[in-house]
């Protein structure tokens, strides 16, 4: 649960003041289009996929805690799956 408030906390930013504003320690980009949102719980280190599409619109792909130092590549294939049929 406490997950989901930080990343709701994030979103109301965003919305707020736009991705400009958003501190770097939130976001990075992936590859290409893809972004990730990076956030912290009682369960560890959460990330958030994410690509921006027409108009203001951002599109969550996929989210999950991780488990190790390195983002899995299963994670991220997925998350460049997805993304594709937003794009």
């Amino acid at each position: 649960m406490e997950m989901r408030a930080r990343l709701s906390r994030i979103v109301e930013v965003i919305d707020a003041h736009g991705l400009k504003d958003v501190p770097r320690s939130w976001a990075q980009q992936i590859e290409g289009k893809l972004w990730d949102l990076q956030f912290t719980g009682a369960d560890g280190v959460a990330r958030a996929f994410y690509v921006t599409a027409s108009g203001r619109r951002l599109v969550v792909v996929r989210i999950f805690v991780k488990k190790t130092q390195e983002t899995p590549k299963r994670e991220r294939d997925l998350a460049f799956k997805r993304a594709r049929g937003v794009m």
